[in-house]
């Protein structure tokens, strides 16, 4: 009666297997959680192979905190991905660790001693003042003279991104990657974090206006343009939103990977599994898509790893 039943397998782990060989196990051992990394690496896999699909990016800024940062930058490097949906703190971390370091912890530190001794608490990342706001200060000030001094007095998040990009970060950096690449980064949430602060204050003796419509018009031409689009979400909030959002407009995205650590009971958006942006028209019916459930510090960078081993011996 078992006959038409899959068995489960075992993992058999050597000293030379390749990631792609230990993601490609997980289909057979079929763990909890691996059997839905095997197919979001199917899936990005697809997209990134469809020549017809623009492929979108949308991250929170916490995971640009921890070393999983790297692994985003090696998207850009890559050019896994085409277009970068995220969020202001996104551009505080990037500057931020470009000139300064950020630290392990834990999260169970007393946060009472921390605050006293000027170290701010990320989860289990400590996150030193003069790595933070004192430099994001410094160096976001030093890039809006500039730019008023070129004759800039109105810019988008994607403008300033690139600028950001270009002119503050270094090698190691998403902007910097997503700049020499020509890769769009918008931020709908533009004001919401030190580089946005920084902006406004700069904007109290200089009349500097950042032009949030011009980014609509911008992703607006992109949906419409777009033959295929597909979107490696992670994470929830504005940047997760904002993505699906405008791509209701051609009819849902055509690839959906989703990676949360947020439930769907509560009824956010950070929680919402793929299936319920089917029923606003964000991600067609017809979709490759899954819904990870864990941490993406976790899963992105064997997902990621295994899709360039992927490319290296395909």
């Amino acid at each position: 009666m078992h006959e038409s039943l899959e068995a489960i397998k075992d993992f058999h782990i050597n000293e030379n297997m390749s990631i792609k060989e230990l993601v490609n196990q997980m289909a057979d051992s079929w763990g909890f959680t691996a059997e839905k990394i095997v197919k979001g690496v199917d899936i990005l896999k697809k997209m990134v192979d469809d020549k017809q699909c623009v492929k979108f990016l949308s991250f929170p800024a916490c995971i640009v905190a921890t070393g999983t940062r790297g692994i985003i930058m090696e998207i850009m490097k890559r050019r896994i991905a085409d277009v970068v949906v995220t969020t202001c703190g996104t551009l505080d971390h990037d500057l931020a660790r470009c000139w300064k370091n950020y630290y392990k912890g834990s999260f169970d530190l007393d946060d009472r001693t921390l605050h006293r001794k000027k170290l701010n608490r990320l989860g289990n990342i400590l996150v030193p003042n003069d790595s933070y706001g004192i430099i994001i200060e410094q160096k976001m000030q030093e890039l809006l003279s500039a730019l008023w001094s070129e004759g800039v007095r109105e810019i988008s998040s994607r403008e300033l991104c690139r600028e950001i990009g270009l002119r503050l970060c270094k090698e190691d950096s998403i902007l910097y990657w997503a700049a020499k690449n020509n890769i769009p980064t918008y931020i709908p949430g533009l004001t919401d974090g030190a580089v946005g602060y920084q902006i406004w204050l700069f904007s109290q003796d200089h009349k500097l206006k950042i032009d949030v419509l011009k980014d609509e018009q911008e992703l607006n031409d992109l949906i419409f343009d777009s033959k295929k689009t597909g979107a490696l979400v992670i994470g929830g909030g504005i940047s997760k939103h904002h993505v699906i959002w405008w791509n209701q407009f051609r009819g849902g995205l055509d690839y959906a990977v989703y990676i949360t650590t947020a439930v769907e009971w509560d009824g956010s958006l950070s929680g919402a599994q793929v299936r319920e942006a089917i029923s606003w028209g964000k991600v067609k019916e017809t979709a490759k898509r899954v819904t990870i459930e864990g941490d993406a510090t976790g899963a992105l960078p064997l997902m990621i790893a295994a899709i360039i081993n992927d490319a290296k011996n395909g």
